[in-house]
């Protein structure tokens, strides 16, 4: 080791952005370990490394100890021996470098750079993607595993992960296709940091939206809520801090231009933009469109809107498969019972009917302490009749004894 290693440290620590410092003292770490392995050295050697000249060596450290005090010759030393400029409690260091350790030197100095550049690389990429999580990054799909797809981000370096369960099942891709994808988690793994992606996440769809409405950018318009049937259809409330800026008509932009844009991002997928509304009964027919809501009641205690659309659009409120209704339920996070206008009175009463129920019916508690009651009772009861049958068999012999 030189001063041309010291250069070449300090070139690493420019480029690679890794501390000189810290690669000196991992590599000091690191000589001791050789020295221990290669020449059984002692328990408390040290090595130093000149942060000019790049020259090391290694030392026997021990205590300096009052004279008659020593309790261990490999850990202690007596000032006398030690020397007069010692004091008690100060370290006397004697050099112990091998005459060929500088082979072993050289050999594990390349051994922590490169250990340290490869770990320094892998802080770099988790750093990177932690900050773009629930951001979209682009790359390029690499190949598939187990119906797994890997892509490699457009840093060139990064290989990233989408499993089988965050693609959509309508979405096809080859090798080598381009692929814009929702960074969902960045973890630390003994191979390094695995960036997991999504084609399949909520937050992607947010996200295409945000890039494509200004207005959300400049903090006009919200996103209130977001729910997703991935590549089938996707409902987005949006709600407007500004009464001149109509939410619903940014987000859709001129001729829906702008979410066309993302739904054409999407595959085709459908997007229903949606007014948000503080109000949950008009929130619920809001996101229940394209039908028309003829009323909402809400059933709190039950956790059910339950929703009155004219007859002949019974169907569309419930969608296809009942798709519309449970993006809907989702959306407002209630449980949404869709009837008929002809049959809306029926319902009505049969939840006004189920809620009376529930209000005169006795609690299981007390229904299991009166019979526990009452069957103490019949107990007590029961001894008494016993006792008196007791009683009076006892005065049955009496008088049986007296006529005798």
């Amino acid at each position: 080791m030189n001063a041309e290693m010291i250069a070449a440290l300090r070139e690493i620590e420019n480029e690679r952005n890794i501390s000189f410092e810290s690669l000196l003292e991992a590599l000091e770490a690191a000589l001791i370990s050789a020295y221990k392995r290669n020449f059984g050295g002692e328990a408390n050697a040290i090595v130093t490394i000149d942060r000019q000249t790049g020259d090391y060596q290694v030392y026997h450290r021990r205590n300096v100890v009052s004279n008659g005090e020593v309790t261990d010759p490999k850990l202690e030393i007596a000032k006398s021996e030690a020397g007069a400029r010692y004091e008690p409690g100060d370290f006397y260091d004697e050099v112990v470098t091998p005459r060929d350790f500088g082979r072993i030197a050289a050999q594990t100095a390349k051994q922590v750079i490169v250990q340290r550049i490869r770990e320094a690389e892998r802080d770099t990429v988790y750093n990177t993607y932690s900050a773009k999580l629930h951001d979209i990054v682009l790359g390029t799909v690499q190949r598939y595993e187990q119906r797994n797809m890997y892509v490699l981000l457009d840093d060139r370096k990064t290989e990233a992960l989408l499993p089988f369960s965050e693609q959509v099942p309508r979405e096809n891709y080859r090798i080598n296709d381009r692929i814009r994808a929702y960074v969902l988690d960045v973890r630390k793994t003994n191979k390094g940091p695995l960036v997991v992606l999504s084609r399949a996440a909520e937050g992607l769809v947010q996200r295409l939206i945000e890039f494509q409405v200004p207005e959300i950018q400049d903090d006009i318009v919200e996103i209130m809520a977001i729910a997703r049937e991935p590549g089938a259809r996707t409902k987005v409330a949006v709600t407007s801090k500004r009464p001149e800026i109509d939410a619903v008509g940014a987000c859709l932009g001129p001729k829906s231009s702008r979410i066309g844009n993302v739904s054409d991002e999407l595959r085709g997928e459908k997007i229903d933009v949606i007014r948000w509304a503080a109000d949950l009964p008009t929130f619920v027919a809001n996101a229940l469109a394209p039908a028309k809501v003829l009323g909402v009641e809400l059933f709190e205690e039950e956790g059910v809107g339950l929703v009155t659309v004219p007859d002949h659009q019974l169907s569309l409120a419930i969608g296809r498969e009942g798709q519309n209704v449970r993006l809907a339920a989702r959306l407002s996070g209630w449980r949404l019972d869709i009837t008929s206008d002809s049959e809306a009175a029926e319902a009505r009463e049969r939840y006004m009917a189920e809620r009376e129920a529930r209000a005169t019916e006795q609690p299981a508690e007390e229904v299991v302490e009166e019979q526990v009651v009452a069957e103490g009772e019949e107990a007590e009861e029961a001894a008494i009749d016993q006792d008196e049958l007791v009683r009076r068999l006892e005065e049955f012999k009496r008088e049986m004894f007296t006529a005798e």
